[in-house]
């Protein structure tokens, strides 16, 4: 019984780790370029350009998708399904639509207000947090799905369960830290 806990907080950490990692590979060549602005000592007009707004609307997308997913994956899902319909709509109407607008506006060639500045960055921050929480929804929702699966196979034939625990994905294994 104690087992299980700690099983759960390994899937959360590793789920916690990949998804981070996610965020980290999309705003890569973003760093890139920023330490390449810095470098020519443009970093305040980086921030009027579109590069935020478009790692927000790629972190947006991701997240619309992890809903969707989350969305499809279990068919009971009962009241859960208006409130991940609505991450969705809040997605869309926080993050990637005034992001594609920015990006839109900044490309038109005309002066860049400087509250664009201080927007792009807000805009990131949210399309992070909405996507961390998309993915942790989606595999909660995986998860559930397939401690069901599980408990409808106890009666199934051991060849039966051997073959669903082999279909499914192993955790990401990470040392632990022991404080020592």
């Amino acid at each position: 019984m104690s087992e299980q806990p700690l099983q759960r907080e390994h899937q959360s950490m590793s789920m916690m780790y990949g998804t981070y990692a996610d965020i980290l590979f999309v705003l890569f060549p973003f760093l890139v370029i920023g330490m390449q602005r810095l470098w020519d000592g443009n970093l305040y007009e980086m921030l009027k350009h579109t590069d935020l707004s478009i790692a927000a609307a790629i972190l947006a997308g991701l997240a619309i998708g992890k809903f969707v997913l989350g969305l499809v994956s279990n068919q009971d899902l009962g009241r859960y399904k208006e409130r991940i319909v609505f991450f969705i709509a809040l997605t869309l109407f926080v993050v990637l639509g005034p992001a594609i607008i920015l990006i839109l506006s900044i490309m038109g060639g005309t002066e860049v207000p400087g509250f664009v500045a201080f927007v792009q960055p807000i805009l990131l921050i949210i399309a992070i947090s909405l996507y961390s929480t998309a993915v942790s929804i989606s595999n909660i929702l995986t998860r559930d799905l397939t401690g069901a699966e599980q408990t409808a196979s106890a009666d199934v034939p051991p060849v039966a369960s051997v073959d669903r625990a082999q279909a499914t994905h192993a955790p990401l294994d990470l040392p632990r830290h022991t404080g020592s």
